[in-house]
């Protein structure tokens, strides 16, 4: 694993868009919030699993898309770990997802490599906040400017001076980093919370999906019952004229006919075909019942989906938000540059004019000298 002893030079540092950094294919689950025990599917087969890092924000984060929603949308902090329960299943916590995602693979060579570059990207991540600290350090100098005060040597730095105008632009530059800072963290919650509600739209919708197909099943399975059972109602309808008709042939012939005994036993059995008959209409109107049970059902899964599509085009209007944010954000540092160079400028010509006040200085006391 010679190739891989700079976790921070495998990955791009400058790029416009997110590309993916490593990419696997597993099956993705997710803890049971309720027990806490059991594992969810998140997915129906396996999907793609990728790492990406994002040059703007200076983070990285595990995605994994199924279809048109995020499955997966972790962001990797140098305090997390990925964990082998099995020869092909790992799993990770995310405490801002509040939740704990599980990966199965094909084969426990992927799972090895899944861990790995797991193991280099959180090293990747602690190198960069390391690296964002420090910078932010030393975005943020003192508001003097020190100097020697032995003036003997001629290459030495001028005298201290300070203006009222340097400061103030400093002060401001100081200013907009807490603002930048507060607006960053803004930006942070925003996505936190669009996460979340994705995953809840997904969880919704999943369950939706299942009880749809319980409910189709069930509704396949009463019909071919109901087109049975009128068959069967059909030919006993049949019988019973039949019998009916022996029995109005047996009055009218009188004593010519069977003796009183087959008589009663055809009535017998027409009553039990009649009671029969009831018990089948029964039936039928209780699968009625049932089916307009279905109906109402179908309709509340129509108001739930309309639901879904409402928390979508709210889930939208909070990616806007968030991306207005953001412009907001890149202005706002643009213009921190802006003051910046300013002040280095104005800094620059203030060192210009004291070194020629201290030539002009010592030009005067070699004069006075004389």
């Amino acid at each position: 694993m010679g190739s891989h002893s700079d976790p921070v030079s495998m990955f791009p540092l400058h790029r416009e868009r997110e590309q993916p950094i490593f990419s696997a294919r597993a099956h993705v689950f997710q803890i049971d919030p309720a027990t806490k025990r059991n594992w969810i599917p998140a997915s129906k087969h396996a999907v793609t699993v990728s790492f990406f890092y994002d040059a703007n924000r200076n983070v990285y984060r595990i995605i994994s898309v199924g279809g048109t929603k995020a499955i997966i949308n972790s962001t990797i902090s140098p305090n997390m770990s990925f964990t082998k329960t099995s020869q092909k299943f790992g799993q990770w916590a995310d405490s801002r997802a509040n939740t704990v995602y599980g990966l199965g693979f094909a084969t426990e060579q992927q799972l090895h490599q899944f861990s790995e570059r797991f193991n280099e990207v959180k090293e990747a991540a602690r190198l960069a906040r390391e690296k964002s600290q420090e910078k932010m350090e030393m975005n943020n100098p003192g508001l003097s400017i020190a100097a020697p005060q032995d003036m003997s040597d001629e290459l030495q730095s001028p005298p201290v001076m300070c203006t009222n105008g340097p400061e103030d632009k400093l002060f401001r530059s100081q200013s907009a980093d807490i603002t930048l800072n507060s607006e960053k963290e803004r930006i942070k919650k925003m996505l936190s919370e669009g996460s979340i509600c994705e995953m809840n739209l997904e969880a919704e919708l999943f369950t939706l999906q299942d009880s749809n197909a319980k409910l189709v099943a069930a509704l396949h399975e009463a019909n071919a019952n109901v087109e049975q059972w009128k068959k069967q109602l059909a030919a006993y309808q049949d019988e019973t004229e039949r019998l009916r008709e022996q029995v109005a042939d047996l009055e009218a012939h009188g004593g010519h006919g069977p003796s009183d005994m087959l008589k009663d036993e055809l009535t017998q059995s027409l009553e039990e075909l009649e009671a029969l008959l009831k018990a089948k209409d029964e039936e039928i109107r209780i699968l009625q019942a049932k089916k307009s049970d279905f109906h109402e059902m179908e309709q509340e899964r129509e108001e739930a989906i309309h639901r879904i599509q409402e928390l979508e085009m709210r889930n939208v209007e909070l990616e806007r938000r968030v991306q207005s944010a953001e412009q907001s954000l890149a202005n706002s540092l643009e213009e921190r540059d802006r003051i910046e160079s300013e002040v280095q400028r104005v800094i620059e010509i203030l060192d210009v004019k004291i070194f020629d006040l201290n030539d002009l200085r010592q030009s005067l006391v070699k004069l006075i000298d004389k």
